[in-house]
């Protein structure tokens, strides 16, 4: 605590007012993105990025740990029922949103924001506009705050909550229950040992991802998305760009806690802003962090299919979003792929996805992709 020096008449000299902190960042923020970063290393207790982190931006899923926090002060994940513990592992892994809808009206809605607040010694978390209470995605979060919450469940709440939260974001499915792809940002720029909690909002019905897990509580939530002309009446958050956020923790010890969030055009494609978060995150100082080995290239076409072995006669393991950049560690040949005018026997192996994408939807010359070796398994 600084020493205040008294003058003659006891009273403190006038200073001026301290200076907010200055960015500590290097993040590479794609032009047209608007992003809110925090990265804390828990060994050091220190910021490694700083960047618009207080910064509030409308949750999207990420709100959904404190509807879990929240529901968990009254509730030992130790001996909750059953149906209650399926409801929030989907929640939580697979960000089902019919589980957040519920649980959100059973506490109250936006006075669960007010418990948490509280609790948590949040700043920067608001409940929905006036008149959109029941839009849960609609909380108001910040970079900085999400870094709060993070520190509460690991160094502040019970051990059985801890790791309860912990232990099903450290599962955190490929494929949300909607069906979007929740493999950007910290999954496809980090090996594990990590802990993901995504959020997206705005993109529509794009949905890309399969298998889908099954939603515990079918056709329960309340659409999501607000109209655009009630979307635009807000003035503190922006309601309107779509919104893509990745959040969680890096490295050993859960080291690392990451908060990106971002902002994009209206307008703009899932797998553009899907690119762009995870040109954000690789390029943050994350202590801890191991990186994935292998090159990353860009893709053109929708409704490409990654499949565990390099041929078309297998089941697909997903499918990309439409341009998304994609990590090839590998390639090898295989059945051969035709779209007019094209034709390739070579295909990508994608670490992040456990499979092979043919090479004919790899934006680069030649049916070989440069600087990549031949698989050998």
């Amino acid at each position: 605590m600084a020493t205040t020096v008294l003058g003659l008449t006891g009273a403190p000299p006038a200073t001026a007012a301290p200076a907010a902190p200055a960015p500590v960042t290097q993040a590479e923020v794609p032009a047209n993105v608007t992003a809110g970063i925090a990265v804390f290393d828990r060994t050091t207790g220190t910021f490694t990025e700083r960047l618009n982190e207080n910064m509030k931006f409308r949750s999207a899923s990420v709100v959904k740990l404190l509807i879990a926090l929240d529901f968990l002060q009254s509730h030992d994940p130790r001996t909750m029922p059953a149906a209650d513990r399926a409801r929030l592992d989907s929640m939580l892994r697979s960000s089902e949103d019919n589980v957040a809808s519920k649980y959100w009206i059973d506490g109250g809605q936006t006075a669960i924001v007010t418990r948490m607040v509280k609790l948590l010694g949040l700043t920067a978390t608001d409940p929905p506009p006036s008149g959109m209470e029941g839009y849960w995605g609609y909380v108001s979060l910040s970079a900085a705050d999400t870094v709060r919450i993070y520190r509460y469940i690991l160094e502040t709440s019970t051990a059985p909550v801890r790791d309860y939260i912990m232990g099903n974001l450290r599962q955190s499915t490929r494929c949300g229950t909607d069906g979007f792809d929740q493999q950007f940002g910290i999954p496809a720029s980090f090996e594990k040992p990590r802990a993901v909690k995504q959020g997206w909002s705005g993109f529509g019905d794009t949905s890309n991802c399969a298998p889908k897990p099954t939603p515990t509580i079918p056709n329960l939530a309340a659409k999501q998305e607000a109209p655009r002309a009630a979307e635009r009446a807000a003035e503190d958050v922006n309601l309107d760009r779509e919104a893509l956020h990745t959040t969680g923790t890096v490295g050993p010890n859960d080291r690392s806690i990451v908060a990106v969030f971002t902002l994009h055009n209206d307008g703009t494609p899932f797998g553009t802003a899907y690119t762009a978060v995870n040109r954000i995150t690789r390029s943050l100082n994350v202590p801890g962090a191991v990186r994935p080995a292998g090159t990353w290239f860009g893709t053109w076409g929708p409704g490409v299919n990654v499949r565990p072995l390099p041929t078309t006669a297998n089941d697909r393991i997903t499918t990309l979003p439409a341009g998304v950049e994609v990590l090839v560690s590998c390639q090898k040949e295989g059945q051969k792929v035709t779209v007019p005018p094209y034709e390739n026997t070579w295909w990508a192996y994608l670490p992040q996805y456990g499979g092979y994408m043919t090479n004919i939807y790899i934006s680069s010359p030649g049916n070989q992709l440069p600087g990549v070796s031949v698989c050998t398994s």
